[in-house]
């Protein structure tokens, strides 16, 4: 016999863009677009096995709630409207057992005109998202995280890769200098012992605690990037993970997914001319992709 093991639903790709005015200076913005998702799980089992719809909550329901709740609190940063969804959906419906909020936030940048910051005038950086997800269960578990994705980087020098294993599969040439570019996809989970919990996700907002993160994570990988002569990746990303941790107490751990997106360089031999790492063509073929966590050591019992 059958029989409904998991299910879960909810509204994907609710966006919107929300002003907010200097309450000092009306004329001076911040910007928010992002896009959010919300996925409910508890006694919807029914709907499924009985199609008795009474206890859905319509997706549109969820569409309209994201859209009227971001009009109605404080939407900076993410992580604060995800622990806003949260409580509200518990508050409201009493047969959902657990939620999880994924939202991302375009990077909107001001810029300066005649050396003069514009006060109210933005330009849109690359597909760079910042990204948060908090997961969190009717009984007070939760797990939250933030990250960037899209942010594309590419170095022209600084870069090598020899030392691997050889076999007779083996085509790829060892090189000393080499065009490094990536996708970066950086994700840091909190340690939820140390916030406590969702309601104290607010009062960590307020000190400006996960803005202080995104920023030292998105440092810390950009200054890595560039700076390393980087050996591999492998040892790029570890690098990067293990300065996130070390900056920032509240980290648990670091995960990153970085796509080593291959330039290949031209071979000019057959018109008689060196190619001194000058000319390099994008590869349309696959790419490698590395992953890795790096996780902070517990702290040893006496």
């Amino acid at each position: 016999m059958a029989y409904l093991q998991d299910c879960t639903y909810g509204k994907n790709n609710v966006r919107f863009l929300k002003v907010k005015r200097d309450p000092i200076n009306p004329k001076i913005h911040q910007v928010m677009e992002a896009s959010v998702r919300v996925m409910l799980t508890g006694a919807f089992d029914v709907s499924y096995t009985k199609a008795d719809n009474s206890v859905i909550i319509p997706t549109d329901t969820i569409k309209n709630t994201i859209l009227v709740e971001a009009k109605q609190t404080d939407v900076f940063p993410i992580e604060r409207f995800a622990a806003h969804l949260v409580k509200h959906f518990f508050g409201k419906y009493s047969w959902i057992a657990g939620i999880t909020v994924h939202i991302e936030q375009a990077k909107w940048s001001k810029y300066s005109v005649d050396g003069k910051l514009q006060p109210h005038s933005f330009v849109k950086n690359g597909d760079e998202v910042r990204v948060c997800e908090l997961v969190s269960k009717k009984n007070g578990d939760f797990v939250l995280t933030g990250g960037v994705q899209g942010l594309t980087v590419l170095k022209s020098s600084g870069s090598m890769f020899h030392g691997y294993n050889v076999c007779d599969y083996t085509t790829l040439k060892p090189v000393n200098e080499r065009i490094l570019s990536t996708d970066v996809d950086c994700k840091y989970k909190f340690d939820s012992a140390k916030i406590g919990s969702v309601d104290n996700i607010f009062t960590l907002a307020d000190s400006g605690l996960f803005d202080k993160v995104f920023q030292s994570a998105l440092k810390i990988t950009l200054d890595r990037f560039a700076l390393e002569n980087s050996a591999s990746v492998q040892a790029t990303m570890y690098n990067m993970g293990t300065d996130i941790v070390n900056a920032n107490p509240y980290v648990y751990n670091v995960s990153y997914a970085l796509p080593n997106k291959h330039y290949i360089l031209f071979d000019f031999s057959w018109k008689g001319l060196k190619n001194e790492n000058e000319m390099f063509y994008p590869s349309p073929h696959p790419n490698g992709l590395i992953k890795c966590t790096v996780g902070r050591e517990p702290v040893a019992k006496l």
